[in-house]
């Protein structure tokens, strides 16, 4: 089958302040699986459904494109039929899926379709796998309108909102000097995203030396990152330069940083503040030009609590905060990833050629059932573990026509799902809860709080300002006089009638969404349209 040309358009760019482009939450369509592989992730937007409109799918319509992209094709698989699939609206925010008599097989999750079956939002929300003819698996989920960046901006794979977001954050602080926290689950990429900070940074020509703190021996922590002099210690037989040094110019990543000791906790604050460091067994201070980043799967405020890690490092460290999603919650790359990571054990085995043409009638080479199973399992060990599958996988099928699970790996599956759901939480690596995206913290004073901070917990929290300035350690009433002072923020106060008018109409008048696009307080908003005499949905 020939495949038309596409092209990909790429753009990252920081939410619109007007109405155009304006962020909503629809229904999608995105390919996990196919007879062709290289169509994972292409994606179809039920963006009618808003309107109350109805969109039927079938083989010859409409098109499936990559996001950005300027041209898609059609499913376009001979088994499918021509009698559509028809996904309407449902006045809960669901989803009504119908099939013809006579139209293609559809398997929801390992149910057939008889006739007509509705999915909550809840279930939308998680992402529900179908399986069109058992040949072509397409996830229905809810995606933004927004158009994202190519699918490997900055090393990342796939088209999610969630992937979009860290994107997006890197490149609000990638040219900064400002220190940034990485937090997210074990597994989910943190070091690529330190890696592509740096790498997009003026410091791009310097170091980047990655260090895991949880690796380093307790009693030797301090000397490996500071240095140390020449008998500072028992073997201590010559000076040790430190991580720190060796990072002079460039970046420093601490991994776990959750797992510092407390006089390593102590000394990365003297050097956070002062841009100095005293090596074990010195007295004169040695001064260093590092970009320190830091990551952690760790609750730190949980420890905080506990005492063992400190407040005022954590304030430190979070000059510029980023969430690397889980990839349970970003089901919708999975087809994509699985598909790329294939590609990179092909091409070491010598097989890059079975993902190259292919005739159109031929089994798919990830067989459907297989592709239902990676959607559905919850992937506790995330981007690494389904990396880690992916090579079991193509090296345990390298000599057959189709992708073939083991039956020890098939358990291992089975029983991770059965563990853990799609939608359930996962426990982090160190058995804690994982970070939450909206923490306690401790009281702080408004001049502790930087503009980034500022901002980044309110997109965070939606514009909750409540939430927002718990989540800072502030009063309401300092976040309402740091977003007045901000340089980055505006009040809903200072939005025209125009704009207000021209996002209502964009927004079908859902105020959460409006909230999204206009980047102000929820409240605010919902007086001044009360004032414009809009009906808020």
């Amino acid at each position: 089958m020939q495949e038309r040309k596409r092209t990909d358009i790429s753009t990252v760019a920081t939410p619109a302040r007007s109405h155009e482009g304006a962020p909503r939450l629809v229904p999608a369509l995105t390919i996990v699986s196919h007879p062709v592989p290289q169509r994972a992730g292409e994606r179809l937007l039920l963006e009618e459904l808003a309107s109350g409109q109805s969109v039927a799918v079938s083989r010859v319509g409409p098109d499936f494109l990559l996001p950005g992209g300027l041209q898609g094709v059609p499913l376009d698989d001979p088994f499918l039929s021509r009698k559509p699939l028809v996904f309407e609206p449902v006045p809960s925010g669901g989803v009504r899926l119908r099939g013809e008599k006579g139209g293609t097989r559809v398997l929801v999750e390992d149910t057939p379709l008889a006739g007509v079956r509705e999915f909550s939002s809840e279930e939308l929300a998680a992402g529900i796998p179908l399986v069109l003819a058992d040949r072509v698996v397409l996830l229905l989920h809810l995606a933004l309108t927004t158009q994202p960046p190519t699918a490997e901006e900055y090393g990342m794979v796939g088209y999610s909102a969630g992937a979009s977001r860290v994107r997006e954050d890197i490149s609000h602080v990638a040219d900064l000097k400002v220190p940034v926290l990485v937090r997210g689950e074990t597994g989910t990429g943190k070091e690529l995203v330190a890696q592509a900070i740096h790498q997009f940074s003026p410091r791009r020509a310097g170091p980047f030396v990655s260090i895991n703190l949880g690796a380093l021996p307790k009693e030797l922590a301090a000397a490996e990152l500071f240095g140390a002099r020449k008998g500072a210690y028992t073997g201590a037989a010559q000076e040790r330069e430190g991580f720190f040094r060796a990072a002079h110019g460039g970046t420093l990543f601490l991994d776990e940083v959750g797992e510092a000791p407390p006089e390593v906790q102590a000394l990365l604050l003297r050097v956070l503040e002062t841009g100095e460091i005293f090596p074990v067994g010195g007295h004169t201070p040695v001064s260093v030009d590092v970009r320190l980043i830091t990551a952690t799967d760790a609750n730190l405020e949980e420890r905080i609590r506990k005492q063992s890690f400190k407040a005022p490092l954590l304030h430190r460290l979070a000059g510029y905060e980023i969430r690397v999603p889980p990839l349970r919650e970003r089901r919708e790359d999975i087809g994509m990833l699985f598909f790329h990571f294939a590609r990179q054990e092909l091409i070491e085995l010598g097989q890059a050629h079975r993902l190259e043409a292919v005739e159109p009638r031929a089994e798919p080479w990830l067989p459907a059932s297989l592709a239902v199973r990676l959607v559905r399992c919850p992937w506790p060990g995330n981007i690494r573990q389904l990396r880690n599958v992916t090579r079991q996988i193509v090296i345990g099928s390298r000599r057959l026509a189709t992708l073939q699970l083991s039956p020890q790996l098939e358990r291992e599956l089975e029983e991770t799902t059965a563990r853990a759901p799609m939608g359930a939480p996962v426990q982090g690596e160190h058995g804690e809860p994982p970070a939450s995206p909206e923490p306690a913290v401790p009281r702080r004073k408004p001049s502790e709080v930087s503009d980034q901070e500022l901002v980044a917990a309110l997109r965070a929290t939606s514009w909750d300002l409540k939430n927002a300035a718990e989540r800072l350690g502030i009063t309401r009433s300092s976040l309402y006089m740091l977003i007045e002072r901000s340089p980055s923020l505006r009040t809903a106060a200072e939005l025209s009638v125009d704009e207000i008018t021209r996002c209502f109409q964009e927004c079908g008048g859902d105020l959460d969404a409006m909230v999204q696009c206009l980047q102000v307080s929820k409240r605010g908003l919902q007086r001044r349209m009360k004032d414009l005499g809009l009906d808020v949905s």
